[in-house]
């Protein structure tokens, strides 16, 4: 989706200034808040892509005037509200065990298809100029424009597919995964520094052939 979440490249919002030495929380209320987070998705009521984007559906000046974990804190609230996991009476609490094995089972969003991959590495390959109403990720400023297949990382589940709505099945279809390579000055022009390169992961269904 088009949303205030996407700044990449975007003017008005001024440099980035990366803090030194930044430390993983800055407060102890975010360690809380990443601790609840995990937690309450190992009720398996949403997945990663679903969540994503009840983050990003937060009101744009919300959003902006937000830190990190207030994002995540204020989309689980959303995720709880709607589904009205405060309300079940039939809500199975889960033992402190239960949830460890969750945290410690390896997962993989790599699944196994039968079509080969569309693009090799080396390839030069477009970046669809789509606008999805729902969650994808793909970045606005990579739309539209020329990279080149860097690496091909196999078949994995489509997040633009996988973001249901809260509540809804989530299909796990899964599209070839790529990295594709960005020049700067194809991402934002000469004034861009020609010694940066930009690496995108992109599903198959992100890209196409260069006219």
């Amino acid at each position: 989706m088009d949303g205030v979440h996407d700044l990449g490249g975007m003017h008005g919002f001024g440099p980035v200034r990366p803090e030194a030495d930044e430390p993983t929380f800055h407060a102890d209320w975010e360690r809380r808040a990443l601790a609840l987070t995990l937690a309450t998705g190992a009720l398996g009521r949403w997945n990663i892509d679903q969540m994503r984007h009840v983050r990003e559906s937060l009101p744009p000046a919300v959003y902006l005037t937000s830190s990190y974990y207030r994002i995540w804190t204020l989309g689980l609230e959303r995720a709880v509200a709607a589904l009205g996991l405060l309300e079940r009476d039939d809500l199975e609490a889960r033992s402190a065990e239960q949830l460890r094995k969750g945290f410690s089972t390896p997962g993989s969003y790599e699944r196994p298809t039968s079509r080969p991959p569309a693009f090799a590495a080396g390839q030069q390959v477009r970046a669809r100029n789509i606008h999805p109403r729902g969650h994808t990720r793909l970045p606005r400023y990579a739309r539209g424009h020329v990279g080149t297949v860097v690496a091909v990382h196999g078949a994995h589940v489509f997040p633009d597919r996988h973001a249901a709505p809260l509540g809804r099945p989530a299909e796990e279809a899964p599209e070839w995964l790529y990295t594709v390579d960005f020049p700067a000055r194809e991402l934002w022009g000469e004034e861009a520094d020609p010694t940066v390169t930009v690496s995108v992961d992109a599903w198959e269904p992100y890209l196409e052939v260069p006219a």
